[in-house]
């Protein structure tokens, strides 16, 4: 994959998301959280997995924690401060599953409106063989969390590039595969393009894909200081 490399700082974060929700209470702010919600799940979902609850349950809870989180406005107390948005998310999720032990387990929860819809079976063929690792769910937490913002990544480009002459999944594999001068050289035939336009196209994509990382990392942070650190953290999980 195309490494994380330094790009400009963005001023929008996931902080301002859950502190506007938390605080505001209106219908952009709210849906700006379940969205946010929708898009981080699956880390939490592997770290309970992982922490041994099953399919069924491990659906629950997380589905039950993010309706809390939006309807109770826990995020009205978070506070940047605390640091990155994963270690909040992450504290915030062991502080219900420790509530949760002490309520009773006859309590149905499949009852309610489910406005942030989940796929348990999706969850689960991601995780593959993870949970038979030795990883601690916070690793495996630390892991998923790194390849869903990289997912996240990839769906943005995808979009940008949909309508691109030489078409996305032509391209896709220069962004996450390590490719040889021959497969340039390959594809630039097969496209019925130069070499040197080829190039061209794939070095404004993978400039476009580092700018990409990097705004959605400093989507996690609250101070501009913390993205080079959290970009290297990324690089170490994939290469662990």
């Amino acid at each position: 994959m195309v490494p994380l490399e330094a790009q400009p700082a963005f001023a929008t974060t996931h902080w301002s998301v859950v502190r506007a929700a938390g605080t505001e209470g209106s219908a952009a702010a709210t849906a700006a959280l379940e969205a946010l919600c929708r898009g981080y799940w699956p880390p939490l979902y592997a770290y309970a997995r992982r922490r041994g609850h099953g399919p069924d349950e491990t659906l629950d809870l997380t589905q039950e924690f993010f309706l809390r989180l939006i309807e109770r406005r826990w995020t009205a107390t978070a506070d940047p401060a605390q640091g990155r948005f994963r270690s909040f998310l992450l504290g915030a999720f062991n502080h219900f599953l420790a509530n949760e032990r002490d309520r009773a387990r006859s309590q149905k929860r499949g009852g309610r409106v489910r406005f942030v819809p989940l796929d348990a079976d999706g969850a689960e063929a991601a995780l593959g063989g993870a949970l038979a690792a030795a990883d601690t769910p916070e690793t495996l937490y630390e892991r998923r969390w790194a390849e869903t913002l990289v997912a996240g990544v990839l769906r943005r480009l995808a979009e940008e590039y949909a309508a691109h002459p030489h078409g996305w999944e032509n391209l896709r594999p220069f962004v996450v595969e390590t490719r040889r001068e021959a497969n340039l050289l390959a594809a630039a035939a097969r496209l019925g393009v130069t070499e040197a336009a080829l190039r061209a196209v794939v070095h404004r994509l993978r400039r476009r894909w580092q700018e990409l990382v990097r705004e959605e990392v400093a989507q996690t942070v609250a101070d501009p200081t913390e993205i080079e650190p959290e970009l290297r953290h990324l690089i170490t999980l994939f290469q662990g």
